[in-house]
């Protein structure tokens, strides 16, 4: 039966009585299909229907931790043909060669894993690149490479992993990380810091007595006001470091790197009699300025075009100690050790006491 309709416009509408509409929800086998060679309309019980065949059998869709991957069996299979994916949906004389897995209501296979690090994977398989966010982390990606037996991939997560690991390990510490560090360590401990990068922190004002810091980056650290007496800064680097007003009671400073710190109005003195052992030192352009540094050990010590105006140099050893161009006017050097120190250019105006003849100028 035909019945002809008049539209808009004079538009004829046809409507005809044909076969019924398939029901929804049918597979894609319920649906004819055009042949590939004969571009006619067939039928699926038709025998000529590779098109409709390979249609079902070439793509499959993955239900991976609640979310849908759709791909095709080749992605799956022809980059890692030995993984348990490839293995899953290889076509044997029976069938597929390893059971895939359950199916949900929709007809996909379901994989009980996190899609959040099986997406790398698949994208990998697919165009054989290793790409995922910054949030994401590569040793979970690591783990479901592992897995799926994608081999090829787990060196290069693992090379990756070891990068970034380097690199987290050159990150400075924190002021929270000391100070967990302090609040986690009993007094009577030994708390060592050796080797650690320190770099830029602000550790002011913190009770640092007798922690090791030997060779230790504290390169622009700030230690204002902190109390490091008896620490072990041997070979330190404090290049550029606040210390202004810093406690440095019988502090090991041997070799340390201080160019161009600032030690402004800081105290050396022990009045229990432990003397600073700064020898080697290295204070070139820093600033001493008003500190109390009776009795320090400085020998061999450079101090070219350092600050050291109004400071109590009382018996402070300096032999042999580089304080060109050094600024001491003003400073108390009763009974100094200068024995041997280069004192070209340094300026000793209004010094409270008169460089003796022992205290030989070179």
């Amino acid at each position: 039966m035909e019945l002809k309709l008049m539209g808009r416009d004079d538009d004829i509408l046809y409507v005809a009585e044909s076969e019924s509409f398939i029901p929804v929800g049918s597979t894609i086998r319920s649906f004819p299909c055009m042949n590939s060679q004969s571009a006619s309309l067939v039928t699926p019980n038709d025998s000529s229907t590779p098109l409709c065949s390979k249609l079902n059998t070439e793509w499959v869709t993955l239900n991976v931790g609640g979310k849908y991957f759709t791909t095709s069996r080749s992605t799956l299979m022809t980059k890692e043909p030995m993984s348990m994916l490839a293995r899953m949906f290889a076509e044997g004389d029976n069938g597929f060669i390893m059971t895939p897995s359950n199916v949900d209501r929709n007809g996909a296979y379901l994989i009980d894993r996190s899609p959040t690090y099986f997406e790398p994977i698949l994208n990998y398989l697919r165009n054989g690149q290793l790409i995922f966010d910054n949030n994401v982390n590569p040793e979970g990606i690591l783990e479901e490479a592992r897995f799926f037996g994608i081999e090829s991939l787990v060196p290069q997560l693992e090379s990756l992993i070891q990068s970034s690991q380097r690199s987290r390990d050159n990150v400075p510490l924190t002021r929270r990380d000391v100070v967990n560090a302090l609040i986690l360590t009993p007094y009577t401990a030994e708390l060592r810091f050796q080797g650690v990068n320190l770099a830029g922190s602000d550790l002011s004002r913190l009770d640092l007595r007798n922690i090791n810091f030997k060779y230790a980056c504290l390169h622009g650290c700030r230690m204002v006001g902190a109390n490091l007496s008896w620490c072990c800064l041997e070979r330190a680097d404090l290049s550029h470091a606040q210390l202004e007003g810093a406690q440095l009671l019988g502090v090991k400073m041997l070799c340390a790197n201080l160019e161009g710190a600032n030690l402004r109005g800081c105290n050396f003195e022990d009045p229990a009699g432990s003397r600073a052992n700064m020898e080697g030192v290295n204070l070139k352009g820093a600033n001493l300025e008003g500190s109390n540094m009776a009795g320090v050990n400085l020998r061999v010590a450079t101090l070219k075009n350092a600050n050291l105006q109004n400071c109590d140099l009382r018996a402070a050893v300096l032999a042999g100690a580089d304080l060109e161009n050094c600024d001491l006017s003003g400073s108390d050097l009763h009974e100094a050790n200068l024995r041997g120190a280069n004192l070209k250019d340094a300026a000793f105006e209004l010094m409270l006491t008169p460089l003796h003849m022992s205290q030989t100028i070179r």
